[in-house]
Formats: C-alpha cells, structure tokens, sequence
C-alpha cells in the first residue's frame, strides 16, 4: 500500500479489520507518531528495517566497508529500537547485509555491476555490528530479528556469483551461531524460494538447518524468478513447513487493496491454524 501517508495506509488498514500492522518505510513527516497515535488506536505495530522513515533517505547496509553508510546504518536502527519500545512491541527486524552499497534506485531492482566487498570481511563486521546493536536492544528489552536477503538470478548474472549476505543456510547458521541469543532469523519465504532457485539449494534445507532460529516468517509468494511479493494461496510451497508458535507472522503482499490483504490475513490464519 502507498497512500497518501503511513497513517492513512494504516488507517485504510484498520477499517478492514486488520489490526496488526509491520510498519517497514513511507515518507518522513516530523509528526509521524502523533499521525498514528490519531489513527492506530488498538492497532499491533512492528517496526522492520527502514522505519521510521529517515529525515535523510539512506540505504541500510550493516554489511558495509564504507564507515559512514555502516554508522548511518546503526542509528537508524538504535531510532527503530527506540520506536519499538515507545510502539509496545519490543521486537526489530531488517535485512542482512550486501557486500556492495547499492543506490536507493536499485534496491528491489537489478544492481549493476561494480567490485564487490570481500565476503569474508563484510560477514565479519555485519557480525560485530549486529552483536553491537544486540547489546544495545537487550538493555531496552528488544529482541532483534535478521531477514534473509534474497539474489534473483539477473543480479547473479551481473556479479558472476552471490552480492548479498544471508542468502542460503550456511551463512545463515554462521551468522545465528555467532550473535547474541536475542538475536533470531526472519524468514522471508519468498527470498528464499527465489535465492534457492539461483543459487541451486533446497529450501526445505534452509528451514531445517535454521529451524531452532526461527523467530517470525514474511509470507508472499513467486515464480522462483523474482520476488514479485504476490499473494499465498491454500496450495502455496511453504505451509507444512511453518512453525506454528511463533509471534510474527507477516504478510508482504503488494498490489493489493485493504480489502485484498484482509482476505489473505483470514486465508495465513486458517492455514497456521489447520496445520
């Protein structure tokens, strides 16, 4: 949805029911939570990756070599885990790191082609800072949550091998093995359905392996080419593999109207419910 600001969309939201709502970007305004404040009352919210939106657009990058793209990175999330806390949900997600500063026109786009970081190096410092910003959020209560990224084969092309972090189960389990224990996996299950198909992997694999890490999922589906973010439906891949008990299940449906999503809420409901 992309209204005329975050509190109409969540006000659009809210009048068809759905009451728990990711917040996860939109425009800056310097009265953004007094807007939902007006609007949100008896509303969820959980803050993912690029919210609030910043004064100053940015690419969040925690991955990064460039010094200055990893400190803008690392506070603007010290502002989410402020705004989860003040929200009442003491939870924040966001993607795991690229190996390249992608321009803000390219993200969810094809990245062109430039020297990537070294892999190594870049795993290494998106670790420490991801076990920095742990610390931190532990103080305040919050858990975080690390999403899978997700390499679509025209970006595989590009590079000649893989740009992102966290992008199959190996370095997934490296990453989770290596942070703090408030620190979990957001699994986005069409990321992972479209890296496995270009980086030849079986998904189910990635679940398994990365199963005691497993926090909250993102639900949307694909062709396996692109993450297209299109509805689920009862016969989507990922349903008997779910877990059940977990807090944070979100759709990541785009295109659609509140009318639309709150139909495909009822739909992931009586799914997790049935299984």
């Amino acid at each position: 949805m992309h209204g005329a600001s975050v509190a109409a969309d969540v006000a659009a939201l809210l009048g068809q029911g759905i009451r728990h709502v990711e917040l996860s970007g939109g425009r800056y305004t310097p009265t953004l939570r007094e807007e939902l404040g007006q609007v949100g009352a008896g509303a969820v919210f959980q803050i993912h990756n690029y919210f609030p939106p910043p004064r100053e657009p940015l690419v969040l990058n925690l991955g990064s070599l460039d010094q200055a793209v990893a400190g803008a990175s690392l506070e603007h999330m010290r502002e989410a885990i402020r705004w989860a806390v003040a929200l009442g949900r003491p939870v924040y997600s966001f993607h795991a790191g690229f190996l390249v500063d992608p321009k803000l026109a390219e993200l969810g786009r094809k990245i062109a082609a430039r020297p990537l970081f070294d892999r190594g190096e870049s795993l290494r410092r998106f670790v420490d800072r991801v076990g920095t910003l742990a610390l931190e959020a532990e103080r305040e209560g919050v858990s975080l949550l690390v999403e899978n990224n997700v390499v679509a084969p025209a970006n595989f092309a590009e590079f000649g091998r893989d740009p992102l972090l966290l992008t199959g189960p190996d370095e997934a389990a490296y990453i989770m093995e290596n942070t703090p224990d408030n620190v979990g996996l957001l699994v986005d299950v069409a990321h992972l359905k479209v890296s496995a198909q270009t980086l030849d992997f079986d998904p189910l694999n990635f679940l398994e392996r990365c199963d005691r890490w497993i926090r909250g999922y993102h639900l949307s589906d694909n062709d396996g080419s692109c993450d297209s973010n299109d509805p689920v439906a009862a016969d989507s891949w990922f349903w008997p593999h779910l877990k059940r008990d977990l807090e944070s299940y979100t759709l990541e449906v785009y295109r659609r109207s509140p009318a639309e999503l709150a139909a495909q809420q009822r739909l992931v409901q009586g799914m997790l419910a049935d299984g």
